[in-house]
């Protein structure tokens, strides 16, 4: 009796570890719609303080204004032992999505 509960113990153990499969989850992300601006941001900050390095970026939000639409952004640069902080806004016409406006503003915070 003690070899049957055995054998079957091991026949149990041999049947899970055959059809446990690790499943792997394929996520697609989705793209967000302000990615376009975001790099847009950061190639025209880069553009703006060329020694400098982003080290952090936020999005933080858009607005509408009429016709236009204003897509906001934070960015963090350092340069040198300095760290501060850059506020892009990109004002764009919503429907051809061309570029009105883009603005810069320093901020130690």
């Amino acid at each position: 009796m003690r070899k049957i509960f055995i054998a079957l113990g091991i026949s149990i153990a041999i049947i899970s570890a055959s059809t446990y499969l690790p499943t792997i989850a394929h996520v697609q992300q989705e793209i967000p719609s302000y990615a376009k601006w975001g790099a847009l941001a950061v190639k025209e900050t880069q553009s703006k303080y060329p020694n400098a390095k982003i080290i952090d970026y936020l999005h933080e939000g858009s607005e509408s204004k009429g016709d236009s639409t204003i897509e906001k952004f934070k960015l963090w640069l350092k340069e040198g032992d300095k760290e501060f902080g850059v506020f892009v806004r990109i004002e764009y016409t919503t429907e051809t999505e061309k570029v009105v406006t883009i603005k810069f503003e320093e901020t130690s915070r």
